[in-house]
């Protein structure tokens, strides 16, 4: 393999780019490691007193995960989540105006392999949410195991991060005055399996929780689709039936997250790492569906919401798909 490195006069600017995304890739390879390690590790030494500390205030503060996290403002207007942007880059696009006075629950997809369109859209500023959505605060919901280890759990909170339960949503639709907005990645761990350039499936077809949570507090649903957000990486082949979907299948199971085998450049050269391709992504917010409030809707009228998400979800697509070099003949495909 021919191994292609990147050239001695790549301007500063680049290189702060490129730094920022190692960091946050690798802060979700490696941080939770790190953090689990250093709390264990402090036990033993003359600063034990800190992790004791810590083990307190973790007991007393865990349910703030589900009771809409921890922002810190200071830490979603970080300069970093700039260079990682423009990195990509990466934008957000508003299709409609959405009311501060009410709560929305937003349906972002796909996945991705590691929801980068996602993460800085709404856990940042980089992309500018408040000012296209002055009055609106984002919460994405993460899977909760992450919630669990020490240090890691204040990070994520730090940029809106909450946990992926039903009392979690409950809890940031159902605010009185408005103004929160629910962002759930619906394809979950899983639909990263799939996740490779070109890929337009989604992991849809049998997933209504969100319709049901949404129905529940009479909470609009929002379909947002992320353009590029699979070209970030290639993956290595797994077509359902093969040994490697059977073992990726399992590990989920048991551990709650999936493990794509993914690949795509390297720190110093283009040929071969786990740093994301420099391709663009744009993500684009689509209009408000108006749905009633019953607190036990039925199986009947849970598909016909969810079928009537699908049917906008499509059309943003293909609405939008020419923008972003889209083949015609490429449509969503629902599984």
């Amino acid at each position: 393999m021919k191994i292609e490195f990147a050239p001695r006069s790549v301007p500063l600017q680049r290189r702060l780019q490129t730094a920022a995304v190692v960091q946050w890739v690798f802060s979700f390879l490696a941080l939770a490691q790190c953090c689990t390690a250093a709390f264990i590790a402090l036990l033993f030494t003359r600063f034990w007193l800190l992790s004791a500390l810590y083990a307190v205030w973790w007991v007393v503060d865990r349910e703030k995960p589900r009771k809409g996290g921890r922002r810190i403002h200071v830490l979603r207007n970080c300069i970093v989540w700039r260079y990682m942007r423009d990195y990509f880059p990466i934008t957000l696009v508003k299709t409609a105006e959405l009311d501060p006075r009410k709560n929305y629950l937003l349906g972002f997809h796909p996945h991705g392999v590691l929801a980068a369109g996602a993460f800085l859209n709404f856990c940042t500023e980089a992309s500018g949410f408040s000012t296209l959505f002055p009055g609106i605060t984002p919460h994405l919901m993460m899977l909760s195991l992450w919630f669990r280890v020490p240090f890691l759990r204040d990070y994520l909170m730090s940029g809106g991060l909450v946990s992926s339960d039903k009392e979690s949503g409950s809890y940031v639709l159902q605010k009185p005055e408005g103004g929160n907005l629910l962002a759930i990645i619906v394809g979950g761990a899983q639909e990263a399996l799939d996740a490779r350039p070109g890929s337009c499936t989604l992991l849809l077809r049998n997933r209504k929780g969100f319709v049901r949570l949404a129905i529940q507090h009479g909470t609009p649903l929002v379909p947002a689709f992320s353009f590029g957000e699979n070209d970030l990486f290639d993956q290595v082949w797994n077509p359902k039936g093969s040994w490697l979907r059977w073992i990726q299948h399992r590990l989920q199971r048991i551990m709650g997250i999936s493990l794509p085998l993914f690949h795509a450049r390297g720190i110093f050269q283009y040929s071969f790492g786990v740093v994301p391709y420099r391709r663009p992504i744009c993500t684009v917010v689509g209009k408000p569906i108006p749905v009633q409030k019953k607190s036990r809707p039925s199986e009947e009228e849970v598909d016909r919401v969810h079928e009537q998400y699908l049917n906008e979800l499509s059309k943003l697509f293909e609405e939008h798909k020419a923008n972003y070099n889209i083949p015609e003949d490429s449509h969503l495909e629902f599984i």
